[in-house]
């Protein structure tokens, strides 16, 4: 959205996408926020910059035109881009009584209705390209509430997840078309006490379990972040930590919460000690392997979702992370390799479920895509 504000440099959107699209990837999770500061959408509670929202209309339109679906996030855990903390301060300067940012984020009435408010606007924004409401675009897959929230006040989950039920409920009011998820890392909370060991080291103040019960969320998320949440360790007990991780989540999505789960967040610094281009693409293999094996074994997993991919010029959105994919052959064909296996994998999986149905007399919806397959 950032880039696309300004109409002269939307040809790196379209890049991105262009690439994505080659390499067979079909969803992009970016952000559909931009609080206060340079270049904000939402410059004020309820004020809005209109070239920023057509730079948000243009994603979406050229998500379309590409095969893309996006998985589209409220706001940020982080100042950047504003955050939580931006919604805060608003609320602040305006006399309400508030101690600290990630109590009054979630519990505050009014910052919570500046949240609604930003919400309502998005979903119901008509796209000034497409014509086309965002609560009725399929070129949208999903929402997400906020990216990684975090509550250092209450690290029970309990904050987190009453927040996460309330504006759930409230996302499902406006649009029930569209997919939702939180925006979860998977850190363990409370319901489950001894997954806390899965943890590393260490909680945030969310329940992976608990809030990804709640009914009007429709998959999980995880992220994978060894080098962060291990910095100092070497890479095998990083990996050891990620193999874990990964096991943990994948038999909870599938035993406990019954619903997708997918890896929202992986990758691999170029500001690590010793990186290089074939440890990175060693640990998305490794990543990448095991997704696959859990969907080949009838695991919950929908796939994973790599940060970051960006276009040549769009180097200040670097962060260690950034792979322009036109210049990396390896780690392109490495994720071109997964998404044909994914791709197989799930008609093969469609084929049998349709053959068992129809062995059953059945009818069997693919919801996803519009499309029924009649016994």
């Amino acid at each position: 959205m950032n880039i696309a504000t300004d109409p002269s440099q939307r040809y790196k959107v379209s890049q991105v996408l262009q690439d994505a699209a080659s390499a067979g990837l079909t969803v992009c999770r970016t952000w559909a926020f931009a609080d206060g500061g340079y270049n904000a959408l939402q410059i004020s509670p309820g004020v809005y910059n209109e070239l920023v929202f057509q730079g948000l209309d243009f994603v979406v339109a050229e998500a379309r035109k590409h095969g893309i679906r996006l998985i589209l996030s409220f706001v940020n855990n982080f100042k950047d881009f504003g955050g939580k903390a931006q919604y805060v301060e608003w609320a602040r300067n305006l006399g309400v009584q508030i101690s600290s940012d990630d109590d009054n984020f979630y519990t505050n009435l009014v910052v919570k209705g500046y949240y609604k408010n930003h919400v309502q606007r998005v979903i119901t924004r008509i796209n000034t390209i497409t014509n086309i409401a965002y609560s009725q675009d399929p070129a949208i897959m999903a929402w997400e509430l906020i990216n990684e929230p975090r509550c250092q006040v209450d690290y029970s989950g309990r904050t987190v997840n009453d927040w996460a039920r309330e504006m759930a409920l409230f996302v499902k009011s406006l649009d029930r078309y569209h997919l939702l998820e939180i925006g979860m890392e998977g850190f363990y909370g409370d319901t489950m006490p001894e997954r806390k060991q899965e943890n590393p080291g260490y909680q945030v103040g969310t329940d992976f379990i608990s809030s990804n019960l709640i009914k009007e969320i429709d998959f999980a998320t995880i992220h994978a972040y060894p080098n962060q949440w291990f910095s100092g360790k070497d890479e095998d007990s990083q990996m050891k930590f990620v193999q874990r991780w990964m096991w943990s989540h994948f038999n909870d999505s599938r035993t406990i919460l019954k619903k997708p789960l997918v890896i929202a967040e992986f990758g691999k610094s170029s500001k690590d000690p010793d990186y290089n281009i074939y440890k990175r693409d060693s640990y998305m293999k490794a990543i990448y392997r095991n997704i696959f094996m859990e969907a080949r074994s009838g695991g919950t997993i929908g796939g994973g979702l790599v940060w970051q991919l960006i276009a040549d010029g769009m180097e200040s959105y670097g962060d260690g992370y950034a792979i322009i994919l036109s210049e990396n052959p390896s780690t392109e064909h490495i994720m071109s390799q997964q998404s044909r296996a994914m791709t197989i994998l799930s008609h093969l999986l469609r084929l049998r479920r349709h053959h068992h149905n129809a062995s059953d007399g059945e009818i069997e919806f693919d919801h996803i895509g519009g499309r029924s397959l009649v016994a």
